[in-house]
């Protein structure tokens, strides 16, 4: 477990959200068609099944999960749902997250806010995996929405869902009072920005003053320089607290739609139903908190089709459009996009596969160029720090190697290697094995991509990294 809390510390590290607690809102059934609600409400606990999985708390992941699975029941297929329930359920929930019990696919039966960590209780035979719950509501809500059949579902950034849910136990004759959990956002100021980025604060000002006024800027550069990170991170600066619930992170593909993005129908139990896609949704949070910035962030906002993916609200995007009203395709409502609503695309330069953007998107966004920080005063500091003459040596290869990489004709500076690959290190890990893992598995096999018709020059740069580091 320690080594999966380092991994996610790192991670968290990595995309800008360490240091931040945030409230997560979960659907649980307690039991099929709800048969152990009674006995898990008076106790104060929420239980899952699958005892002969045992103590889950000895898996370090996922796929630790999914081993026991499939051991215990050979036979019922591929199970992703309990899978990830049961992972989720042991790792990812915590104190301070709301529960809403349900039962069948439109009633909820009790809304409660977990109050303790996960055991394995073998006194609970059925269901042995346990978490403590303060049961704040008890009753029965029918929700004018098909609720999801799995036994545990994350509904966090279904903002729809989680209101409509929560203001029916505000409408109800019900005395008791809604127990919001505590939120921790810590502060996050300008000056924390560029301590972590290694960016100038001429740069910083010039990138805050084109979101302010255009609203929409795409973050574009070289592989490994940082462009998630220096997302989030200016959002929070911009903010000045890492509120999460202010920031919507998605990732565009080629099959990313209309109706993923604003609204479509799907399958429900009863045909279809018309669902509300992640940027609607968030447009919708934004506009009813107009005193405070919203980030809706876009990784490879390249890779999908933009015109089919924004469909009418491409002009409503633009600065001079916002607050301007359009008729939505399917359901036929007035909608816009809200003025405190800020988008940052990012899309990575070296991606040959893809075509380049059209002069639609480019005229509603603003294109700032991210570039490798090595020779930045911040990561001079960072080096420095680490004390490591073999990280120094690596450093000076790669500034070597993305000279060549930008004067070779079929490739550029948009190639050059980035320095987010030597990023969140500490003195104590930055060793000979994680140096050389670096330039095994991650810029040897990107050099091999890169002159893929030229194994000279990648035999080349392999001794030289590999030099630096043995």
């Amino acid at each position: 477990m320690a080594a999966l809390l380092k991994e996610v510390t790192m991670q968290g590290a990595a995309l800008g959200d360490d240091g931040v607690q945030t409230v997560r809102y979960w659907l649980y059934a307690p039991g099929e068609r709800a048969w152990m609600w009674d006995r898990f409400r008076e106790c104060g606990v929420m239980g899952l099944a699958w005892g002969d999985l045992g103590d889950l708390a000895a898996c370090a992941s996922k796929h630790d999960v999914q081993q026991r699975m499939l051991e215990a029941f050979p036979s019922h297929g591929s199970q992703r749902n309990d899978i990830l329930a049961a992972w989720q359920f042991v790792s990812e929930m915590k104190p301070g997250d709301v529960i809403f019990a349900k039962k069948g696919r439109s009633e909820i039966i009790g809304r409660g806010v977990v109050t303790g960590e996960y055991v394995y209780d073998e006194e609970w035979t059925q269901f042995p995996h346990i978490r403590k719950v303060d049961w704040t509501h008890v009753g029965n809500w029918n929700i004018d929405r098909t609720l999801a059949l799995k036994t545990l579902t994350d509904v966090t950034f279904d903002q729809e869902l989680v209101k409509r849910i929560e203001t029916s136990f505000l409408d109800s004759d019900d005395s008791v009072d809604i127990e919001e959990a505590t939120v921790v956002f810590p502060e996050y100021s300008a000056e924390e920005f560029l301590k972590s980025v290694y960016m100038d604060r001429d740069q910083y000002n010039a990138i805050v003053g084109l979101l302010k006024t255009k609203k929409n800027i795409i973050l574009q550069g070289a592989p490994g320089v940082g462009k998630t990170f220096v997302a989030k991170r200016l959002a929070y600066s911009m903010m000045g607290v890492k509120d999460v619930s202010r920031v919507k992170l998605v990732q565009f593909h080629q099959s990313y739609s209309y109706e993923d993005f604003i609204e479509g129908y799907r399958p429900s139990g009863a045909g279809f139903e018309l669902v509300k896609g992640a940027f609607y949704s968030f447009c919708k949070k934004a506009a009813e908190d107009e005193e405070n910035d919203y980030f809706f962030i876009i990784d490879e906002i390249n890779r999908g089709n933009l015109s089919k993916i924004f469909g009418e609200l491409f002009m409503l995007i633009e600065s001079d459009k916002r607050g301007s009203e359009l008729q939505l395709l399917y359901s036929r409502e007035l909608f816009y996009v809200p003025r405190n609503v800020h988008i940052i695309g990012m899309m990575n330069t070296a991606d040959r596969s893809l075509a380049m953007l059209d002069y639609a998107l480019r005229r509603r966004f603003a294109f700032v160029e991210l570039c490798p920080a090595f020779d930045s005063a911040g990561f001079h500091d960072y080096c420095e720090g680490l004390g490591n003459p073999k990280f120094k040596d690596l450093v000076r290869v790669v500034k070597s190697l993305n000279l060549a990489i930008a004067e070779d004709e079929s490739l550029g500076e948009g190639f050059c290697i980035g320095h987010s690959y030597f990023c969140n290190m500490k003195p104590e890990n930055c060793t000979d094995v994680a140096l050389a893992s670096i330039v095994d598995y991650e810029l040897v096999p990107m050099l091999k991509e890169y002159w893929f018709d030229e194994p000279d020059n990648v035999c080349k740069w392999t001794d030289e990294l590999n030099e630096a580091v043995h």
